[in-house]
Order: structure tokens, then C-alpha cells, then sequence
């Protein structure tokens, strides 16, 4: 099924072809993961939940970059934002996230030099501009976000600016996928694959999580006959008790994915031990940058406390983030947290799962 126009994205008719699609396979109860933040936000959007039989289940996992950032990562940007020789470049995500005692925002407020930008290339002619300050590019993303802050490193590295330097609290899916089929009291029958990180890694990068696990997989565009399919490739493969590893995306996906990007990031990173909220340490699962860029490396080079780090209290995200939880199960959604005043970053963020259920499910 070859899809080529916008138009056969949301194409009614084709949606409830492949919604007949799901309801004749999903005689059992099954439960489905997507892990990527653009999935929730267009599944909840288009209403498609709403429409699959009641034995399908749609969990939301650790799909939101922001979301997954562990807390003492947050204070150690927020530390930064402190310092008077420093400037900080931000996604706008990022700024009203609540770290132990303060935000980026209220750092803002009190007068830190905290700048919303779009990308490190944005905060690399910030750094051009303020050769008196130090331009601290708070690095949150996933494969997708990577190979654009590895290009800025390398130009910055080639053009001999030495000012510039990125925080990264970068992740890489897979490992995630790794630590979430190794939850005991995690139950997910198959996973709907993330399409902009798929772009970069490919399908190839998930063969060897799939070989080993034998678990559903199918790889997701945004669209909702891109979703749709999706569902209807998992749920078939449950049914027939034959997983597979698909491509559900072939318009945007290859096989080898994108080998410039994957190349770039690789001069710049490597693979370490880091924390994710709500999945604790995982091996492999972080990009470091490399000794060779340690000058560009903030973490490196500024000298932060941040032994006062811990989780908000009552807070659920961690819970969330894994599939353990609905938003709603949380005591503190939509009372103590919401928009407006919000206790974790599953709240904050445009992908965050919170967020998602408060302006679009609240009940």
C-alpha cells in the first residue's frame, strides 16, 4: 500500500477499511506501545483511540525527549542558566520544566541570559555574536535531534569557535526498548516504531533488538492511515503469532536510513551510561560527546553542584514514561499539576503524555 499524496493520509474511507482491518484480528486483548512523542500527540488529535475495538490498548512510552531527561539533567541546566559568564540556548520545551527548586524560566525572570532557539546552529551564531560569554546549547533530543548538534560541533571546531559549548542529555531509542522489555510488570504485545528517528537509523538499526526479543515491531508515520496501519500490521502479526520487523513509513524510511546524518554523528558521540527519568540508569543508551570535542563538551568543561537533585514529589511520570500508568491514575493530573503550574515535565512538554490527556482526554 504505496501512499503518495497528503490526501491518502486522511482518507476516510481508506481509515475504515483498515479499522475493519483491525476489528477482524483483534479477537484478544492486546497491547501496543508507541514511543515516540509526535504518535501520542496525533493519536490523541485524531480521536484513535476512540475508534479501536476495546481489547486494543494504546500505551504511551518514553517517546517525549524532554519527558525523559533525568531530574539532576534539568537542575545541571538550570545551574548553568546561573552563571554570569554563561548563556544559555534552549528548545522552548524546555523552559518550564520544574527542576528540584527552579525552572530555566524563573532563572529568566531573575535575570540569567536564557534564549529560546530552534536548533544549534541557532545558538552557534549566538556564540558568534557574544565572543565575550560562554553559549551553552542544552542538547535534548533523540537520533533526530543528534546529527544537527554534531554539525554544529564540527563547524564550530573548523571555524576555531571556542565559546560554544553543548550540554548533551542525548538518548537513543533503542536501549529504551531494551529496558522496557525487561520490566517484569510490563506487559506489550508490540511496538509502533518511531518514524523521525527511523529516518535517521533506519530499519535496519532494530534488527538485532527485534531478532532477540521476537516482538512486534512496526515502524509509523504520522498520519492517520499512517497510524492506523500500523495498528493493523501489529495487531495482524499478534494474531497469527508471527512478529515481524515492518515499515510502515517506506515514503520517509529506508532500510540503511540516513548514513551522512548517522556518519556526523558519530565523529562527535559516543555511546554511555546515562539516566532516564522514570527507567533509571541504562547501559549504551546516552551520546557522550568524544574526548576529541571536550573543549565543546559544558558538562566537561563548567564545574556544576547539583547533589540537591531529586524527583518531585507524588509525581507519576517516571510511571508513565514506562507504560506502568495512565496520566489519569496519577493523583496529582489536573489538580496539583496542570499547564499552568505543572510538578513534572510529562506535563510541560508538547509531546508529554500528560499533556496530551489533559487537552484531549481529561476523563
Amino acid at each position: 500500500m504505496m501512499l503518495k499524496y497528503i490526501e491518502e493520509y486522511r482518507d476516510s474511507e481508506l481509515c475504515k477499511r483498515l479499522i475493519a482491518r483491525i476489528e477482524r484480528f483483534s479477537a484478544d486483548d492486546i497491547r501496543l506501545m508507541e514511543v515516540c512523542g509526535t504518535h501520542t500527540v496525533s493519536i490523541f488529535r485524531h480521536g484513535i483511540r476512540t475508534i479501536l475495538p476495546e481489547s486494543i490498548s494504546l500505551l504511551s512510552g518514553p517517546g517525549c525527549p524532554v519527558c525523559v531527561t533525568a531530574q539532576r539533567d534539568i537542575d545541571a541546566f538550570i545551574e548553568t542558566a546561573k552563571r554570569k559568564d554563561v548563556i544559555v540556548a534552549t528548545f522552548g520545551d524546555l523552559m518550564r520544566v520544574p527542576g528540584t527548586y527552579s525552572s530555566l524560566q524563573k532563572q529568566r525572570a531573575k535575570g540569567a541570559d536564557v534564549r529560546v532557539v530552534y536548533s544549534a546552529f541557532d545558538a552557534l551564531a549566538v556564540a558568534q555574536k557574544h565572543t565575550d560569554k560562554k553559549i551553552v546549547f542544552l542538547g535534548v533530543g533523540f537520533e533526530t535531534t543528534a546529527p544537527t548538534v554534531a554539525a554544529a560541533v564540527l563547524v564550530a571546531k573548523k571555524q576555531g569557535i571556542q565559546n560554544f559549548l553543548v550540554f548533551s542529555a542525548l538518548k537513543l531509542v533503542i536501549p529504551a526498548l531494551e529496558a522496557l522489555v525487561s520490566t517484569p510488570t510490563l506487559k506489550i504485545d508490540g511496538f509502533m516504531l518511531p518514524g523521525h528517528v527511523s529516518v535517521v537509523i533506519g530499519t535496519k538499526a532494530y534488527r538485532e533488538f527485534f531478532e532477540l526479543h521476537q516482538v512486534p515491531c512496526v515502524v509509523a508515520g504520522f498520519e492517520p492511515v499512517d497510524i492506523l496501519r500500523a495498528i493493523s500490521l501489529l495487531v495482524e502479526q499478534s494474531a497469527h503469532q508471527q512478529p515481524r520487523l515492518e515499515n510502515a513509513y517506506e515514503r520517509a524510511v529506508k532500510f540503511e536510513g540516513n548514513l551522512k546524518a548517522q556518519e556526523t554523528m558519530e565523529k562527535v558521540f559516543e555511546a554511555a551510561e546515562v539516566p532516564w527519568r522514570g527507567l533509571g540508569s541504562i547501559p549504551a543508551s546516552g551520546l557522550k560527546i568524544r574526548e576529541t570535542f571536550k573543549s565543546s563538551d559544558a558538562a566537561e568543561m563548567l564545574e556544576l553542584d547539583i547533589s540537591h537533585s531529586k524527583d518531585p514529589k507524588g509525581c507519576g511520570c517516571g510511571d508513565i514514561l514506562r507504560g506502568l500508568k495512565k496520566p489519569t491514575e496519577c493523583a496529582l493530573f489536573s489538580r496539583a499539576c496542570n499547564p499552568e503550574h505543572p510538578v513534572g515535565p510529562c506535563m510541560v512538554s508538547s509531546e508529554g503524555t500528560c499533556a496530551a490527556y489533559f487537552r484531549y482526554q481529561r476523563t
